[in-house]
């Protein structure tokens, strides 16, 4: 159970010593989470109290059921997650309103109960469905659309919609109306975040410069929240949070209203998956540089109750986020306890900064929001992947243009769906190499690429891919047109080094071609069979029907069936190609 449980085994060991150096990571990590949880509040179209409220006790839940010991993953709002839930609730209410909120938090119980369903299940291998460029494109697209939405409040004006064709026509129809004041303020936070990420520019200390970094929006934020009680930004038209009730995050049951629940499940699912291998990435990735290992099915029922813990106490969609989880790491973070440190500072700052945050401009928070998920946008990644495999890079391309274009869902349907059809046009035409024998050796490459010796009575083909439904009368044409052009041949050897799956319609196609060669004089043989291909290859009456031999190597195959060509191969001297 210890090992299940991390939170469990570390209370079993805990020391003064290691309660300090979490505690010091907490603080680090919840300054940083502060802003984040307001700006990625306002992105999901919520009052900035929901973001906080999602800091508390998701954080709380993770710590217990988590299995990253040492990792520590900060979980709450992010960027992505935020924008795919503004997504999901606009058709169903106006942004702000008390419908909005309770479809906020029904969401929410969806996203989590999904997660801990999935997790029960072991569904974990589910996140090796989205391919690293789809998971790029759509969050450079993501970050680029979040930019974009952000203007508005930059500006000043009012524009709704969550899609490049929805949102610039609207700002350039607002332009004649931006907000002066407001304008001035968003130009000012945005110069003041760039300086404050930027400090090594000017010969500031690297220390210095990366703390800096890390809490620029925090220092942005506080400044202008002071700024904001002072001079009554209010008063000249600044939009500003408004007031926020210093309280407890509440305990409520989401509303699950059959109709309701329908309408977000599609959407709860995809914010589940992308959440979900948003996280898993970063557990990992944490999890190696401490040479650790963590359990994904495990990480997805953490995830799950953090949702639903965020569901239950009025917040939002919530994982874990990078930048807060390397700051913790950075940190010497011992055990999963800066979890629970991190919880108990946020609800400090939630009864703390409630009355400051009455003040806080929106075009601050916006800011904020532009600069960071800026840093998000990887197109050198796009021009890699094209450069690397075309098919690849039109799948990440096109996911990018899906969500500026169409949104957060269909770019990633978008996605997922063009990579799925590359991957079985791909595989159904699989490479088929003629092989040959290497001279001084008993290697055996393809004709087309060396210089070998080659048999005339006996053909060797090598099929470089599993064989299933998709390309099974491909292998039957593709083995017709070799036969073809070798008159002479009497022997057909399939070498199966590659092939690591032999489905129902792939036997049959063998069994098909088997009879057809038998017809033409010509007997079928296999070679270099792996094991779990071989097992069910038993299963079959295939090896008792089709009257070939399965060799252990290719050279053995060779050997067997024409000798003489072995041995004048291996008296030649060896090739150095």
């Amino acid at each position: 159970m210890f090992s299940k449980w991390p939170l469990l085994s570390t209370l079993r060991h805990y020391s003064l010593s290691l309660a300090g150096r979490d505690l010091l990571a907490a603080s680090l990590v919840s300054l940083l989470l502060v802003p984040q949880a307001l700006a990625y509040a306002q992105l999901a179209g919520l009052p900035a109290v929901a973001g906080l409220f999602a800091s508390i006790l998701p954080l709380l839940v993770y710590a217990l059921i988590g299995n990253s010991p040492g990792v520590a993953l900060s979980f709450g709002p992010v960027a992505v997650l935020s924008l795919m839930t503004a997504a999901a609730l606009a058709p169903v209410a106006t942004a702000g309103s008390a419908a909005y909120l309770q479809a906020a938090t029904t969401l929410t119980l969806l996203v989590g109960t999904l997660l801990l369903v999935m997790g029960l299940l072991r569904l974990g291998f589910i996140a090796n469905f989205l391919s690293h460029p789809v998971i790029s494109g759509f969050v450079s697209g993501s970050a680029l659309l979040i930019a974009v939405s952000q203007i508005k409040y930059l500006l000043g004006v009012s524009v709704d919609g969550l899609s490049l064709l929805q949102v610039l026509p609207g700002l350039y129809a607002q332009l004649g109306q931006v907000h002066q004041p407001t304008l001035i303020l968003a130009g000012v936070s945005l110069a003041l975040l760039v300086l404050l990420r930027n400090l090594h520019w000017l010969g500031v200390p690297a220390t210095l410069a990366a703390r800096a970094r890390q809490f620029s929006a925090l220092m942005v934020i506080l400044l202008a929240m002071l700024l904001g009680a002072l001079l009554q930004l209010e008063s000249y038209g600044v939009k500003v949070v408004g007031e926020v009730e210093a309280s407890l995050p509440p305990l409520l049951i989401p509303s699950l209203e059959l109709p309701l629940v329908l309408t977000l499940l599609p959407a709860a699912l995809l914010i589940a998956l992308v959440g979900f291998i948003e996280s898993v990435s970063i557990a990992q990735s944490l999890a190696m540089r401490k040479r650790q290992s963590i359990n994904p099915d495990l990480e997805m029922l953490g995830q799950g109750a953090a949702n639903i813990a965020a569901a239950c106490s009025g917040g939002m969609p919530v994982a874990a986020s990078f930048s807060r989880s390397a700051l913790a790491l950075q940190s010497s973070v011992a055990t999963p306890l800066v979890g629970v440190f991190a919880a108990l500072l946020m609800l400090a700052a939630v009864l703390g900064l409630a009355p400051l945050l009455e003040h806080l401009p929106q075009a601050v928070l916006a800011a904020s929001i532009v600069v960071a998920v800026l840093g998000l946008v990887d197109l050198r990644t796009l021009r890699r992947t094209w450069r690397y495999s075309r098919q690849e890079g039109a799948a990440q391309l096109a996911t990018l243009l899906g969500v500026l274009l169409h949104g957060v869902e269909a770019g990633i349907l978008l996605g997922v769906g063009l990579s799925l059809l590359l991957f079985l046009w791909r595989t159904s035409r699989p490479h088929m190499a003629v092989l040959g024998q290497l001279p001084g050796s008993e290697h055996f490459r393809n004709i087309e690429r060396f210089t070998t010796v080659q048999s005339d009575s006996v053909l060797s083909i090598r099929i470089d891919e599993s064989l299933y439904f998709p390309n099974a009368r491909y292998l039957e044409g593709r083995i017709a047109e070799l036969l073809a052009s070798r008159p002479q041949a009497r022997h057909l050897v399939l070498m199966c080094s590659g092939v690591n799956l032999i489905d129902a319609s792939a036997l049959d196609t063998l069994e098909a071609i088997s009879e057809r060669l038998h017809s033409a004089g010509v007997q079928l043989h296999l070679a270099e069979v792996k094991g779990p291909v071989m097992d069910r290859l038993r299963r079959s009456n295939f090896l008792d029907s089709f009257g070939g031999h399965v060799f252990v190597s290719q050279y053995h195959a060779l050997h067997s069936l024409d000798p003489t060509t072995t041995e004048r191969a291996r008296q030649l001297p060896a090739s150095h190609e």
